[in-house]
């Protein structure tokens, strides 16, 4: 994740970088960091993958069998861009994002007719339980099925907050811009859709394995996520 100072995840409302530094720097250095953990891709949440959904509703001209099994498409030896999206509201018209072959994580209860939607983009996709949101189920299958090993958490905050409540962080990879949002209620890096008196980390510890200060004054924070030693 890249975040303000303060945490927060809408570029366009951070301040600008100091005179002389690259406005640049955030894609730059995202990237390149990136490219460090040799994931095998990435997954995000359907409010980030619908910048990459170029698709409308439509009606298939087919409807395969077995559709209620996990279907792997031709990925073409691409990375992977894993979309949770449990009751199926996108619409793709493609098999990738960017470079990235799609696969989308939903609930049993999307109609066949758009599943045979998702067959005829080439979308690969999963069942994460009756309602789409069993994250350790779409892990299990993400790796048993789809030989996934390593995959990039990318946001927006709301699904980190849903795997952080879960316990399937391993790590914590965050670039930290040399600027600021401010206002209160903007998305942050973690933003869980819980009680107020839910505590989404309890039981979670970060130790510390890299820090770097990199060009412009951006840092880069990298942290492995541990059992706490009280729980």
């Amino acid at each position: 994740m890249v975040s303000s100072i303060d945490g927060r995840l809408l570029v366009d409302r951070w301040t600008p970088p100091a005179a002389g530094i690259d406005s640049d720097i955030v894609h730059r250095y995202y990237d390149q960091v990136a490219a460090r953990f040799d994931a095998d891709g990435w997954i995000v949440g359907r409010k980030t993958m619908e910048d990459y959904a170029g698709g409308t509703a439509r009606t298939p001209r087919s409807c395969p069998d077995n559709l209620r099994a996990p279907h792997v498409a031709d990925r073409k030896g691409r990375n992977v861009a894993v979309a949770i999206d449990p009751h199926g509201r996108l619409h793709y018209g493609s098999d990738n994002a960017g470079s990235d072959h799609i696969v989308t994580v939903i609930g049993e209860q999307v109609t066949d007719e758009y599943l045979a939607e998702l067959h005829e983009d080439g979308v690969s996709y999963l069942f994460a339980g009756p309602d789409g949101h069993d994250l350790h189920r779409a892990m299990d299958i993400l790796g048993g099925t789809f030989g996934i090993k390593t995959l990039l958490l990318e946001g927006g905050g709301t699904i980190n907050g849903a795997f952080l409540k879960v316990g399937l962080i391993d790590e914590i990879s965050l670039l930290v811009y040399p600027g600021i949002d401010g206002l209160a209620g903007v998305p942050s890096i973690f933003g869980y859709a819980g009680e107020p008196d839910e505590k989404p980390a309890a039981g979670q510890s970060l130790r510390l394995l890299t820090t770097e200060t990199l060009e412009g004054g951006m840092v880069w924070l990298h942290y492995r996520v541990e059992e706490s030693p009280s729980s």
